[in-house]
């Protein structure tokens, strides 16, 4: 599924919508740190949980600055993510990364679209820089370690 995620012309949705993305990102790398077996790929993924937790701690700054609203739990597409991770689960390591890297389709995309977005503040633009180089290091990782 493709997102739209960063598309919007409200600045406040459209941190709010990438917080939500954040928290859910999050949920499903708890979920496969709690699958994987090889305590490399675990080191691996929980460093990338890293960068998501410190994208969330960004965005609620920018989202105080503009008064949106801050979501502080995940929602149903958190339960998709999840999902994924764990039906994969049921085979191997490399099935459950395969199954976060087409969640990190997902952020990369909604970054993409954040840093393309003229509606967002130009203070934001370096994190949304950062974040999206981050999503992309972590897809690469995961398409690699899940072939």
């Amino acid at each position: 599924m493709v997102t739209t995620v960063g598309t919007g012309s409200d600045p406040k949705t459209v941190v709010s919508d990438l917080i939500q993305l954040e928290r859910d990102a999050i949920a499903a790398y708890d979920t496969t740190i709690d699958r994987l077996t090889n305590a490399e790929a675990k080191g691996k993924i929980d460093e990338f949980k890293q960068d998501h937790l410190r994208h969330l701690e960004e965005l609620e700054g920018f989202a105080r600055d503009l008064g949106a609203d801050i979501p502080t739990d995940t929602d149903a597409k958190a339960m998709l993510t999840q999902g994924k991770v764990a039906i994969a689960a049921l085979g191997s390591d490399e099935a459950v990364l395969g199954a976060m890297s087409t969640n990190e389709t997902d952020t990369v995309t909604a970054y993409r679209n954040g840093c393309d977005n003229a509606s967002l503040p130009d203070t934001m633009r370096p994190m949304l820089e950062r974040a999206l180089e981050d999503e992309q290091r972590h897809k690469t990782w995961m398409d690699s370690a899940s072939a």
